[in-house]
C-alpha cells in the first residue's frame, strides 16, 4: 500500500511484554478497576462538563507535561470517561498529568454542535490547570489523545482556529471520516444520531464536523489502528492524509486503550515526548 501524499505510513509489530495475562475478552478493560482521579474539576455549569485529573508520582524533575485523553463510545451517553482510567493511570505513571474530560453526549444534551463545543471548552480549561494544581503542570501545550469517537474529536479540536493550542494528536482507531462512518452504518447509526441526519441532508454541518476533511493540518497527527478492529474498520484510517499512520497487525479496537495489551508499547511511544 502506498501512503497518500503528505503522510507517512508504518506497519508496526506490537511488542509483547511480560506481566499479567491478557484478558480473554478485550472489552474487560472497559470495567477494569483503576486508580481514581486525584481531582475532578468543573469547566462549565452542566453536570457533564468535568475534568478528571490524574497526577503523576510526586515530581522529581519539575512540572509534568499534560495529556488530554478523550474517550470513545460513539459519542453516546451510555459511555463515559471512566472506562479510560486504566490508560490514564498508565500514562500518569509515565510522568504525565492526564486530564480526561467528560462532555455532553448523544442521548443526553449532546450531539452537533454541543459535544464539539464542550471539547473546545475543556481544552481551554486545561490551559489554566496550573492554577488548580500549582507546581505540577508544565506550561506548554498538551498532547491530545483520543480513542474511537474520541479520536475524531481530538483531530477536529486540534485543527480548530479558535481552540487552545495543542502540541500533537495521537488518534487511536479514530472515527475520523464521518461520511464514510455514516455510509458504513458504524455504531448502529451513531453518526446520524450525532449529527441529526445524513450527509446529504446536512452537508454544511458535516463539512464543519468532519475531522478527515480538515487534514492535513498544522498540528502533527499520529494515527494508530489495529488491523483486527471490527468496531472501526482499519480501512477507514488508511486513506487519511497528512498523518503519521501506524497499523498494528494483531490488535483489535479495545487493545489500543489497554496498558496490558501488546499495543501498549506503540501507544506509549506515540504519546511520550520525543527526547
Amino acid at each position: 500500500m502506498q501512503p497518500a501524499p503528505g503522510r507517512s505510513s508504518v506497519s508496526a509489530e506490537p511488542a509483547r511484554r511480560g506481566g499479567p495475562q491478557l484478558p480473554e475478552d478485550p472489552r474487560e478493560v472497559l470495567t477494569r478497576a483503576a486508580r481514581p482521579p486525584d481531582a475532578v474539576l468543573p469547566y462549565g455549569p452542566r453536570a457533564e462538563q468535568l475534568l478528571d485529573v490524574h497526577l503523576p508520582p510526586e515530581p522529581g524533575h519539575g512540572p509534568a507535561p499534560v495529556v488530554v485523553l478523550l474517550h470513545g463510545g460513539f459519542w453516546r451517553q451510555a459511555f463515559d470517561r471512566t472506562h479510560t482510567r486504566p490508560l490514564a493511570e498508565a500514562l500518569s505513571a509515565e510522568g504525565h498529568v492526564v486530564v480526561t474530560p467528560e462532555f455532553r453526549r448523544v442521548g443526553g444534551a449532546g450531539g452537533w454542535p454541543m459535544t464539539f463545543e464542550d471539547v473546545v471548552d475543556a481544552l481551554s480549561a486545561v490551559s489554566t490547570l496550573g492554577e488548580a494544581v500549582p507546581g505540577r503542570v508544565a506550561q506548554r501545550p498538551p498532547t491530545l489523545v483520543g480513542h474511537s469517537a474520541g479520536g475524531q474529536l481530538a483531530i477536529w479540536a486540534a485543527l480548530q482556529d479558535h481552540a487552545s493550542p495543542v502540541h500533537k494528536v495521537v488518534a487511536l482507531a479514530p472515527v475520523a471520516d464521518l461520511r464514510e462512518a455514516y455510509d458504513r452504518g458504524l455504531g448502529e447509526g451513531a453518526v446520524a444520531a450525532l449529527m441529526g441526519g445524513s450527509p446529504a441532508e446536512l452537508s454544511e454541518e458535516y463539512a464543519a464536523a468532519d475531522a478527515a476533511g480538515l487534514l492535513p493540518g498544522s498540528v502533527p497527527v499520529t494515527v494508530v489502528h489495529g488491523a483486527l478492529d471490527e468496531r472501526v474498520p482499519v480501512e477507514m484510517s488508511r486513506h487519511l492524509r497528512g498523518v503519521e499512520y501506524v497499523e498494528l497487525p494483531d490488535v483489535e479496537h479495545f487493545g489500543l486503550i489497554d496498558p496490558l495489551s501488546p499495543a501498549w508499547p506503540t501507544v506509549r511511544a506515540a504519546v511520550l515526548p520525543q527526547t
